[in-house]
């Protein structure tokens, strides 16, 4: 790890914006060289997809996508945004779920049927014993198509919503909660959101598709969310990225660390010496 990142270091207002909303929007998180590059990348991906059965007209969520290419593998420690990764969670902390999303054009008529609004974690949210929830992990999501309109398959969110464990929809399931907001934003954007945050897809009512990678951080002790095939990388990565990947000492160092286990803590008391003050 360079220690030149940090100047993309979480700020106290950039602190305070992810505290109180739930989110953070980094425009230009991307060059636009890179996105071309990710894009190609994806859209690989895609039509293979599309050749092997999956339906052009639907959604595609693809989990585990990170050893399909090195422009994939080299988000995992980004400089412009492991850091503020970092600087919300700690240094605990790997990477344990990723998936890339494909929204095609529905073809239908828009309508104001309500979305599927939702905290992330599945059981995490009814089984964890405390109010409001636990932050446990943030995913920061990649945006490579143009959805600075609305109607294009936007992400919406609820902002502030993340210390709420209840969200009021309507009963007849027609429109979006009260606050809720489209995010919209232009490729090469990445937004940052707590997994406590409520949030829905929506439907692509426009013509062009909705192209999104999203990167799940969390602590170490916390299980993978899909199978993140990514052992074979280990061998090749630094010791920072080998900690993103998941590479631990043994299993009790996923909940009692070593040094040998978090590198990033080591790296940090030398280079952000003020985070363990």
């Amino acid at each position: 790890m360079n220690p030149s990142c940090l100047q993309y270091a979480l700020t106290e207002e950039e602190r305070k914006t992810f505290n109180e909303t739930g989110y953070l929007i980094l425009e230009n998180a991307l060059s636009p060289e890179r996105v071309e590059i990710l894009t190609a990348e994806f859209d690989r991906i895609y039509e293979g997809k599309i050749r092997d059965g999956h339906d052009s007209k639907t959604a595609l969520f693809y989990p585990n996508f990170i050893p399909d290419h090195q422009s994939f593998i080299d988000l995992v420690d980004y400089e412009k945004i492991l850091p503020k990764v970092w600087g919300i969670l700690g240094w605990n902390i790997y990477l344990y779920h990723a998936h890339m999303i494909a929204t095609p054009p529905s073809g239908q008529e828009k309508n104001d049927k309500t979305f599927g609004w939702h905290q992330d974690s599945g059981r995490v949210n009814m089984e964890m014993e405390s109010h409001p929830r636990p932050r446990l992990s943030l995913k920061v999501a990649y945006f490579l198509s143009d959805i600075s309109e609305p109607d294009r398959g936007n992400f919406w969110i609820v902002p502030g919503s993340h210390l709420n464990d209840n969200l009021e929809i309507s009963k007849n399931r027609e429109g979006q909660p009260e606050g809720a907001i489209p995010v919209c934003v232009k490729p090469g954007t990445a937004v940052f959101f707590d997994r406590r945050l409520w949030h829905a897809g929506s439907p692509n009512w426009s013509d062009i598709t909705r192209k999104v990678l999203f990167y799940g951080y969390g602590y170490r002790w916390i299980r993978t969310k899909d199978d993140m095939t990514v052992q074979h990388l280990w061998e090749s990565s630094d010791p920072i990225r080998r900690q993103m990947l998941g590479a631990s000492v043994n299993c009790n160092g996923h909940y009692s660390p070593t040094d040998a286990d978090v590198p990033l803590r080591t790296w940090l008391k030398e280079h952000q010496p003020e985070m363990f003050e």
